[in-house]
């Protein structure tokens, strides 16, 4: 019997889940859980960075109080490109910037001035998006934030958590895989990207892979936690690569979707694939576990239903997300197409109405219901997973008999149905939890307990259930796809 504790930390909320392997199969029990988000002061939108570290001590001392010192390691996994910067003494500069942040808005049109961007996609290997933390500190830079001056170390946001736990300065593989400034080949940081940028390099850290052991957590907070002997893994830091560990498949042909407020829709691959191709579809060659690269797309994905759901709640007409499935159950079927990457969708703000603003701009009937704004989001986001998956296997080639939906957006029936029938491929639902056992998978590899992605992929079938959904009305999804294409103009 083995215990791990795991903190999920997303752009949402955050949860603590202890963890229990009895030689056959894993158990999870949430122990703590509390929202996250930015916090917009003035023109901009920061992470409370402080709050997440006030958050894992809680979740520490509640798993402490009810399952007493058992666990062996603590690991944890957050969103990617977010980063913080220390001064010289190992103070914290700022609270990071949030990747919504519009400092970042139309810099991917002038940031090729000093470089090409073959070259950048040459060494980074990664699909070029605002949120990457190239560009957020090229935005910094631009405008002269002065925090950039004062910077001696770059930590991703897992990396500053970790410093602050065991005082260890390091950079996780899978979370410097979403910088833009590592070599996708070489996995250490991409000096030729780093010097045309003129960003010091001195304040990156080591990379180191996941599953190293940072060691015990440092000794005052060990004192405050009483729980000094605490030991802390750096695991898949990167909360896709942590959930896509934990996808319940055999073999190699298969694809992903990883969906949370954002899909991460791709193929797992043993080399990254730097081509031309590639690049011209802007797909990701990002870092995975056990030697793999995770290539894959960025969808925004349910920030929509997040959104509108908030909007609602503001307005005093909530409605669970279940209630907001049964609502577009009920509404007539491809009322009006959208692309959830719009620009128009980016920030947080009034999403039922920018959705009616952009069918109504774009020519389409508007829904007035809550139920047909939701339908049309579920009904593109599937259009847009066939869109994607299909310029993904015009990169690898690798033909695809099966898809699997993970994490917290495996629970939408009514959108993994969708799912099916846009793509025509059997999709099977895997744990919402994905991330979380991914992360735990990763501890356990560090202690030993699992060799190889084979076997830890096994242990997720054995422990965990799945769902699996076949196509229906094929030619209709067909029809109503070569109709989105045109009306979205993708």
């Amino acid at each position: 019997m083995t215990d791990y504790l795991a903190f999920d930390l997303g752009a949402s909320n955050g949860r603590c889940v202890f963890a229990r392997f009895d030689g056959q199969k894993l158990q999870l029990e949430e122990v703590h859980r509390f929202e996250n988000g930015p916090v917009k002061v003035l023109d901009h939108l920061y992470w409370d960075a402080l709050d997440l570290l006030s958050q894992i001590k809680t979740g520490i001392l509640k798993t402490r109080q009810l399952f007493g010192k058992s666990a062996v390691s603590l690991g944890l996994d957050t969103w990617g490109c977010d980063f913080a910067l220390l001064d010289a003494k190992g103070k914290l500069l700022s609270n990071p910037y949030c990747y919504r942040d519009p400092q970042t808005a139309g810099i991917i049109e002038t940031a090729f001035e000093n470089i090409g961007k073959m070259d950048v996609f040459l060494e980074t290997g990664l699909q070029f998006i605002e949120p990457n933390s190239l560009f957020q500190l090229l935005a910094m830079q631009r405008r002269e934030d002065p925090i950039m001056d004062a910077a001696a170390t770059f930590l991703h946001i897992p990396d500053l958590l970790h410093y602050w736990l065991t005082g260890l300065k390091t950079s996780e593989y899978t979370a410097a895989s979403t910088s833009q400034l590592m070599n996708a080949v070489t996995h250490q940081w991409s000096r030729p990207v780093i010097n045309a940028y003129h960003l010091p390099d001195e304040i990156f850290p080591p990379i180191i892979k996941p599953g190293t052991s940072l060691g015990r957590i440092g000794k005052e907070i060990g004192m405050e936690l009483d729980w000094p002997e605490l030991c802390v893994t750096a695991t898949a830091t990167h909360d896709t690569a942590a959930a896509i560990a934990a996808v319940p498949a055999q073999g190699n042909n298969f694809a992903y979707i990883s969906s949370g407020t954002w899909a991460l829709l791709g193929q797992e691959i043993s080399q990254p694939l730097l081509t031309a191709k590639c690049m011209h579809m802007n797909v990701a060659n990002e870092g995975g576990v056990f030697g793999t690269i995770t290539l894959l797309r960025n969808i925004t994905n349910l920030w929509l239903l997040q959104e509108c759901r908030r909007q609602w709640i503001c307005d005093n007409e909530p409605l669970t997300w279940d209630e907001m499935v049964q609502c577009a159950c009920a509404e007539n079927p491809f009322q009006g197409f959208l692309d959830p990457d719009d620009p128009t969708f980016i920030l947080p703000g009034n999403m039922p109405t920018r959705i009616q603003r952009y069918l109504a701009d774009s020519k389409q009937l508007i829904p007035y219901s809550k139920g047909g704004i939701v339908r049309v989001i579920l009904e593109s986001l599937a259009f847009k997973y066939r869109y994607t998956l299909e310029r993904v296997l015009l990169v690898t080639g690798i033909p695809v008999d099966m898809l699997y939906i993970i994490g917290g957006g495996s629970r939408n029936r009514i959108l993994n149905q969708f799912c099916a029938n846009a793509t025509n491929l059997p999709v099977v639902a895997g744990s919402h939890e994905a991330t979380i056992i991914g992360n735990v998978l990763l501890q356990m590899a560090a202690t030993g307990e699992v060799k190889s992605l084979d076997e830890a992929r096994e242990l997720v079938r054995n422990s965990f259930p799945t769902e699996i959904y076949f196509p229906t009305d094929a030619q209709t999804w067909d029809d109503q796809y070569e109709k989105y294409l045109r009306q979205t103009g993708l």
